[in-house]
């Protein structure tokens, strides 16, 4: 993980951050037809935010120890 991170990234990792999103929340909010600016893949591959199982949710995508640690190192 690299502790310098897109804005983008941050903010997406910030919204999770803030409650568990449900998957289909997430796509919704988050999708793109530009292939360039893939925030959510970015996340998710640097293993920022993660695919969980919540009772009250179903699928949903929160937030790993290792985006807490990047919120944190950059002031968020």
């Amino acid at each position: 993980m690299t502790d310098h991170a897109d804005p983008l990234v941050l903010d997406f990792v910030e919204w999770i951050a803030r409650e568990p999103r449900a998957y289909a929340e997430v796509v919704a909010t988050w999708k793109t037809s530009c292939p360039r600016l893939t925030i959510w893949e970015d996340a998710a591959d640097r293993g920022l935010v993660t695919r969980k199982t919540l009772p009250e949710v179903g699928l949903a995508i929160t937030v790993t120890a290792d985006g807490e640690k990047l919120l944190r190192l950059n002031g968020r």
